[in-house]
């Protein structure tokens, strides 16, 4: 097996032994937050919720404009971390311990994150695995915080 590769499919994710804690990843990838994101997530998950789609209800408001469904944020969020952390090298996300939002996202905001490996450990029922726990800061194209996300992702160990 070439490195890189595991079973025929790509890897770009880390294993368990390979995520140290107190190391931060600074991710490759950005995105752009489009007003078409936001209305199509919002009507696919039927968040009717005016301050998402209704621009003129929204400028009735604190934020003077329409905010990014929250949901999505999160999504975009954890998905811009895997190809530096868990592509191909985890059995899934065990849990979300928090979620803080710290500013709106709004449409044109283009989101960067980094990730902290807050702690790790072995797994006690599959000896294949270990229990990572991660924090996903997201900013803004200002540098701003906008996003926390603390996670505990189940890591594969290196195959042998």
């Amino acid at each position: 097996m070439s490195p890189g590769r595991a079973a025929g499919r790509v890897v770009t994710g880390r294993y368990y032994e390979e995520l140290e804690v107190g190391e931060i990843i600074a991710h490759a990838g950005t995105r752009t937050v489009t007003e078409t994101d936001n209305v199509l997530f919002s009507a696919l998950t039927m968040n009717t919720q005016p301050l998402h789609l209704d621009e003129e209800f929204a400028r009735t408001t604190e934020h003077g404009t329409r905010v990014v469904n929250g949901v999505f944020v999160v999504g975009l969020v954890t998905g811009l971390t895997v190809p530096e952390t868990v592509h191909g090298t985890t059995l899934g996300v065990l849990g979300f311990d928090f979620v803080g939002f710290s500013k709106a996202v709004h449409h044109g905001d283009t989101i960067h994150v980094e990730t902290e490996v807050l702690s790790r450990r072995p797994s006690a029922s599959r000896p294949n695995a270990g229990l990572v726990g991660f924090e996903h800061r997201a900013y803004n194209q200002r540098d701003e915080l906008v996003l926390t996300i603390r996670r505990v992702g189940l890591m594969l160990r290196r195959p042998a």
